[in-house]
């Protein structure tokens, strides 16, 4: 099913935020070398999203490689009037995301990682809440499985045109 879901980021327009930009020391025998991560998520604001992760010396190195990441793991998701087509949980590490359908005029209801990829992904209206961490790594992966499994109208509809038996 992932496979089916991944976009070529050559067709689109797409857009980039980032979510959170760390700095880390590495203690070496000289003193303190520093070194930054950058989360960024890039999305088309019509059902494109992607993730990446970035570390360089220098923070705008960094952002062009976490952008090129995430524009390596674009994948599509399937959007219903601006909102998901269902309620749904996304898990990863410590965090777990909740993902809900709002109606129209709500808005994006959400923390700084998660509102980032909803915002870039298109969706105008929905209501979450995180739970466990609030690392922003965790919550951005989790925040994607969830959108990652969210199921279409059409693609139920198929499914449930499968697996209905033959009765003759």
């Amino acid at each position: 099913m992932n496979d089916l879901r991944r976009a070529n980021p050559n067709d689109l327009d797409l857009a980039e935020r980032i979510v959170h930009i760390n700095r880390v020391a590495k203690v070496v025998k000289g003193g303190r070398r520093f070194s930054f991560s950058v989360i960024v998520v890039v999305g088309d604001n019509g059902g494109h999203v992607g993730v990446g992760l970035g570390k360089a010396r220098e923070v705008p190195e960094a952002i062009r490689k976490a952008g090129e990441s995430a524009r390596k793991n674009l994948l599509t998701i399937p959007l219903m009037n601006g909102t998901f087509p269902h309620q749904i949980t996304g898990k990863f590490g410590a965090a777990s995301v909740l993902l809900m359908p709002a109606t129209d005029g709500t808005g994006i209801i959400a923390g700084g990682a998660c509102r980032a990829v909803l915002e870039v992904a298109g969706i105008r209206n929905a209501l979450t809440k995180s739970f466990g961490t609030n690392n922003p790594h965790n919550l951005v992966r989790a925040t994607l499985n969830g959108l990652r499994s969210l199921r279409s109208l059409e693609e139920v509809q198929k499914e449930r045109a499968a697996d209905e038996p033959l009765t003759h």
